[in-house]
C-alpha cells in the first residue's frame, strides 16, 4: 500500500489546479479518496473527526449486500435448472450461471450511475459523491433477472438525475434512488417486471444451462401465484410444481428479484449493519413489527376474495421485497426520519402500509417499493412533528418549574 500511496502523490500534482490534467481533478480525488481516508480536516465549527468517512459506509453496506448478492447468483441457476428439468445441481456451474447472468447488469448499473455522477461533479468542480456505491449494487438485486440491459440503463439514468443530481446529490435526495429505478421500470415497461417469464432465466448462457422449459414451467413468483388464488386453500408451488415450504421461502429457493429472496441472507447483512452502528435497529424493528401486525389483522380476517390475507404472517414477512426493503431501503439515512421517535412511527407505518398494499391490491402483488417511496416523503413531516412535540413539552416542563 506504501507503493501505491507514493504513486498517488507523484502523479496527484497532474490533477491539482494548474496541471496539465486537472480537468479531471474530482476523478482523481474520488479514487484517491476512495482506496485512502483522506488526510484533511475541517478548519472551523464542531465536527468529530474519525476513519468512518462516507466512502467507508458505503462499502461496508455493499459487503452486508454481499450474503443476498451471492445467494442470489447461485438462486439464478438454481431456477434455471429447475426449469429445463435437471435433477443434479452442481454448485460451481449454478454459481457460474448466476454470475454471467448478473454481472451485465451490475456493470450497466455502475457505468451508468457512477459516470453521471462523475460528469456532474466535473462539471460543477465538485468532489465526487459517493451514494452511488450502495444504490448501483442495489439496483439489480431488486431487478428482475430478465430486465433488459437497456432499461436498466435508462431507468438507472432517470433516477441518479432527477431524483438526485437535480436536488443538490448525495445527501439531499428526498427518495431512495434505487427504488425509485424500480418504479420507473415498474411503471414505464410493467410487462418486462411481472408476471412469469421474468424472474426465472430460460436461456443458456455460454454454454452453460442447455436445455429447454419442461412441460408446465411457470416462473411466478409466490406472491404473484397467491394473487391469482382462486378459494380458501393456498398452493404455492416451484417452477416445476413442487409444493414450496415455508423453510424454503427463508432459505430463498424460490423465484423472485436476484437479492430478495432469501431471509436468511438478508438476516445476516441486517446483523452486519446493526453490528457496525450503520443501520439504525429502530427503524428495521418496526418495520418488522409493522408488517407482522398489519399480517395479523389481515389473517384474522382472511377471506378468499383477497388471497395474500390468507398467507401466516411469518410467511407475508419472508415473501416478496419485505425484508429486503426494512433492512436496505427503510434505514437509508438520508430518506428515513432521523429523530428516535419518528424512527419508530416511520418504521411502523412503513411495514404495514407494505402489507396492506399487498393483501387488498390484487393486481399489484408487492407493496414494500410503494411503501418506502410513500414514507420517504412523510419522513421530514414525522420529524417535524416529533420534534415540535419534544419543544412544546420542554417548555411546559419549564413553565412549570418557573411557577
Amino acid at each position: 500500500m506504501k507503493s501505491l500511496r507514493n504513486f498517488l502523490n507523484r502523479i496527484k500534482p497532474n490533477f491539482e489546479p494548474g496541471g496539465k490534467l486537472h480537468a479531471f481533478h474530482s476523478v482523481f480525488d474520488g479514487f484517491e479518496t476512495f482506496l485512502f481516508t483522506p488526510n484533511t480536516t475541517s478548519t472551523s465549527g464542531v465536527n468529530i473527526h474519525d476513519s468512518i468517512d462516507s466512502k467507508r459506509v458505503m462499502i461496508i453496506v455493499v459487503l452486508a449486500l454481499m450474503p443476498c448478492l451471492l445467494f442470489g447468483m447461485y438462486n439464478v441457476g438454481y431456477q434455471h435448472w429447475l426449469a429445463i428439468g435437471e435433477t443434479d445441481f452442481p454448485f460451481w456451474q449454478l454459481m457460474a450461471y448466476g454470475f454471467l447472468a448478473m454481472l451485465p447488469r451490475i456493470i450497466v448499473s455502475y457505468a451508468v450511475g457512477l459516470g453521471i455522477e462523475f460528469m456532474v461533479a466535473q462539471w460543477r468542480k465538485e468532489e465526487i459523491q459517493e451514494g452511488f456505491l450502495v444504490s448501483g449494487m442495489l439496483i439489480p438485486l431488486i431487478c428482475p433477472i430478465e430486465t433488459p440491459l437497456w432499461m436498466i440503463a435508462v431507468a438507472t439514468a432517470f433516477s441518479v438525475i432527477f431524483v438526485k443530481e437535480v436536488f443538490g446529490g448525495t445527501g439531499y435526495n428526498i427518495f431512495n434512488v434505487a427504488l425509485v429505478t424500480r418504479a420507473v421500470l415498474f411503471f414505464g415497461y410493467p410487462s418486462k417486471m411481472s408476471g412469469d417469464n421474468v424472474f426465472v432465466p430460460v436461456n443458456p448462457i455460454c454454454g452453460l444451462g442447455n436445455g429447454t422449459p419442461v412441460d408446465g414451467f411457470s416462473g411466478a413468483t409466490p406472491l404473484g401465484q397467491i394473487a391469482t388464488n382462486v378459494g380458501d386453500t393456498l398452493k404455492i408451488t416451484n417452477v416445476v410444481g413442487q409444493d414450496i415450504s415455508s423453510w424454503d421461502m427463508f432459505l430463498g429457493l424460490i423465484p423472485g428479484a436476484v437479492g430478495e429472496t432469501s431471509t436468511l441472507c438478508i438476516l445476516i447483512g441486517a446483523a452486519i449493519l446493526l453490528l457496525t452502528g450503520i443501520a439504525s435497529w429502530r427503524i428495521i424493528l418496526s418495520v418488522f413489527v409493522g408488517g407482522f401486525v398489519m399480517a395479523a389483522i389481515a389473517n384474522a380476517f382472511a377471506t378468499p376474495t383477497y388471497p395474500v390475507s390468507l398467507l401466516s404472517p411469518v410467511d407475508q414477512l419472508m415473501l416478496g421485497g419485505f425484508a429486503f426493503a426494512a433492512v436496505f431501503m427503510a434505514t437509508d439515512p438520508v430518506t428515513a426520519a432521523r429523530t428516535d421517535t419518528g424512527k419508530y412511527i416511520y418504521g411502523f407505518f412503513l411495514g404495514a402500509i407494505a402489507i396492506l398494499i399487498r393483501t387488498y391490491n390484487n393486481g399489484y402483488p408487492e407493496g414494500a417499493m410503494l411503501a418506502v417511496l410513500l414514507m420517504n416523503s412523510l419522513a421530514p413531516a414525522i420529524d417535524y412533528f416529533v420534534v415540535q412535540s419534544n419543544i412544546r413539552r420542554r417548555m411546559r416542563r419549564l413553565n412549570a418549574n418557573a411557577e
